[in-house]
Parts: structure tokens; C-alpha cells; sequence
């Protein structure tokens, strides 16, 4: 599998760990967290490596300085290969970093987690998060090769597997209802060659839309934001330290799907349907906290999608479809959120 962009191509590449790594050149440098490491990182003998804290906190800018002086201490030049060997956190912090050291170095991503195999680990986005809000510091910036190696999803407790299955949801709610359909049938741990095959059409969808519109200019790269713009919220009310990712996503699905029926655009019916689907997967699909709705839209104005004076959501049609919708109330967004 392939995904272009504007200064060429890179392949996914299906292997597992041992083939990843042994095509990483000797002498490069790893980005992992503590719970990878603690699982492989015999395994990194090829690479000096840093090993970092887990969770969203890492991904900050002071995180980003370290990382960067590290490589500056560890003699790395502008030939060398960064490895980022983790979830979307690892993967994101280390695709800025080589972003930007020597004016970028080449990248590897070895997605460790479900979400980062069939999202953050493809199209180039990266980043870290500021105070005011989740990636507003970062880039696009393609990695030279991604490695997925399903292998290490076996490791993953119900919680995280649960977590990056937010994201598969995602990409039939916006693209394809025959993958809703077939998740259905798969339960809520596909195994085996039924892993494979959802992992796959995944990263069809995405290489896809992220080939048609890198950089975000015509809608379509956005519809994949189906979800994040109250989910980013949620989670930066919670100063990323309740919900997972996927968590805060499904949430906001089902938030945004509520919207989409309130301004019309969502055919009657889709919340339920969304909400059924990810509440029998064992995600989340109404706030556990007590944030405010006010609070929550204050996040909003932030997000990268907006263009107008109001705020901007990715909302579907119909299960299968979806369009990026600009100039939304603040006051309707309170009404979905309230009326979950």
C-alpha cells in the first residue's frame, strides 16, 4: 500500500517487529515510552534510544526540546533515521521532532497501538499539544516507511484495543456502511485475518483521502476529524488525564452525530445508530464528568478546522457519508451536548 504526497510516495508495509526493525539502518535513533520499552526494547539494539513517560502530557513542547537535544547530544546528523516506535503520542511527538531537527531528517513509524495502525501513524500529521489546545504546534511531515506489525496488538488490554476501535468505527460512520456492517458481524475483538482485513480497509480509506487532500484545502481531509472537534474539547477540559483518545472521540461522535440532526444535515436516526454501535463496543458515549457545555465550546474556537465566525464540524449525512460544515452556532453545539 502506498500513500502520495507532494514530494512523493511512501509504502505501509505490513511485516512483523523483527522485519521492521531489521530494516531500520544500524545507528538510528528511537523515540518509544516506557510501556513499549518495557515490552521490546531488547529488541532496539539497533538504535540509541529515549525512552519517555506514556501518555498525552509527553506531547508537549518541552517534551519536543528534549527530544531535540537529545538528538543534538547523541551526534545525530541530517542523515540520520528517527524511529518512532509507539501510539499516536510517540508517533506524533516523533514526526515533529524529525520535522524539525537539521530542518528534517528521515522518520520510521512503528505504530505499537490499534489507533496509531489505522490513523495517527498515516498522512503526515504531526505535532504537540499547547495549553490553549490538543496539536496546535506541528506540521505535515511524511515518514520515509510505516511498518505495521499486528503482532503487538496482542499486548493491547481491552481498554486501548477498545480505544483504537473508536477510530475504525470512524471510518465507516464517514465512508463505508459495509464496514459498519462487518463490524457488527466481527464482534468487538476481531482476531486473525479479520483483524488484518478491517485494519487494511482502514488505511485504504485514509491513504485515499490524505492522497486527494494533504493538506486540508478541499473538506475532504477533514471528514477523518468526524468526532474530534467536541472530542479535543472533552479531552483538554480534562487536562488530558481522564478519557483515552478513542474514549473522548466517541463521545464526541455521538455529540456531532446529535448536531448533524439538529441543523438538519444528519438523517433522522443517525445518533442512535452511532451511539447503539459504540456503546456495544464498550466506548463511552456520554460525558462521565461534569464539564459544562460552555466550557467545551470555549475549547472549540481553537480547532483548525474553522474558517468563518462561527465554529466548524465534520457532521454526517448518513452512515457512510459525511461533509465539513463551517459557520456553526456555539448555541447549537451547547443544545447536542445538553441533550446527551
Amino acid at each position: 500500500m502506498t500513500v502520495h504526497h507532494r514530494l512523493g510516495s511512501y509504502p505501509i508495509r505490513f511485516s512483523n517487529l523483527r522485519e521492521a526493525l531489521s530494516s531500520v539502518p544500524s545507528g538510528s535513533f528511537c523515540l518509544t515510552d516506557e510501556n513499549v520499552s518495557s515490552l521490546y526494547g531488547a529488541s532496539l539494539d539497533r538504535c540509541k534510544t529515549l525512552v519517555l513517560p506514556p501518555g498525552e502530557p509527553t506531547k508537549s513542547i518541552a517534551t519536543f526540546e528534549r527530544c531535540l537535544e537529545w538528538l543534538a547530544a547523541q551526534g545525530a546528523g541530517r542523515g540520520s533515521t528517527l524511529v518512532a516506535f509507539g501510539g499516536g503520542v510517540v508517533g506524533d511527538l516523533g514526526g515533529f521532532v524529525a520535522s524539525a531537527y537539521m530542518r528534517g531528517i528521515e522518520y520510521v513509524q512503528i505504530p505499537s497501538t490499534l489507533l496509531a495502525q489505522v490513523d495517527s501513524s498515516i498522512g503526515g500529521k504531526v505535532g504537540v499539544d499547547l495549553a490553549a489546545g490538543k496539536n496546535l504546534a506541528g506540521a505535515f511531515y511524511p515518514p520515509t516507511r510505516v511498518d505495521v506489525c499486528l503482532e503487538l496488538l496482542d499486548t493491547l488490554g481491552a481498554r486501548q484495543f477498545n480505544n483504537g476501535m473508536a477510530e475504525v468505527w470512524k471510518y465507516g460512520f464517514i465512508a463505508e456502511p459495509e464496514l459498519v456492517a462487518d463490524l457488527e458481524q466481527a464482534g468487538p475483538r476481531p482476531k486473525g485475518h479479520h483483524l488484518e482485513a478491517i485494519v487494511r480497509r482502514c488505511l485504504d480509506i485514509k491513504a485515499g483521502i490524505v492522497t486527494a487532500d494533504e493538506f486540508e484545502k478541499t473538506g475532504l481531509r477533514a471528514t477523518l476529524n468526524y468526532g474530534h472537534t467536541v472530542g479535543h474539547a472533552i479531552e483538554h477540559a480534562e487536562g488530558y488525564a481522564g478519557l483515552l483518545h478513542g474514549e473522548a472521540i466517541s463521545i464526541g461522535m455521538v455529540v456531532e452525530a446529535k448536531l448533524g440532526e439538529l441543523l438538519g444535515i444528519s438523517e433522522p436516526g443517525v445518533a442512535r445508530a452511532v451511539s447503539d454501535r459504540l456503546r456495544a463496543q464498550g466506548l463511552p458515549v456520554s460525558l462521565t464528568a461534569p464539564i459544562q457545555a460552555e466550557k467545551l465550546v470555549e475549547s472549540m474556537w481553537t480547532d483548525k478546522k474553522r474558517k468563518g465566525a462561527g465554529l466548524a464540524f465534520s457532521l454526517l449525512t448518513h452512515i457512510g457519508g459525511c461533509k465539513l460544515v463551517q459557520d456553526v452556532l456555539a448555541d447549537d453545539v451547547e443544545r447536542a451536548i445538553k441533550s446527551l
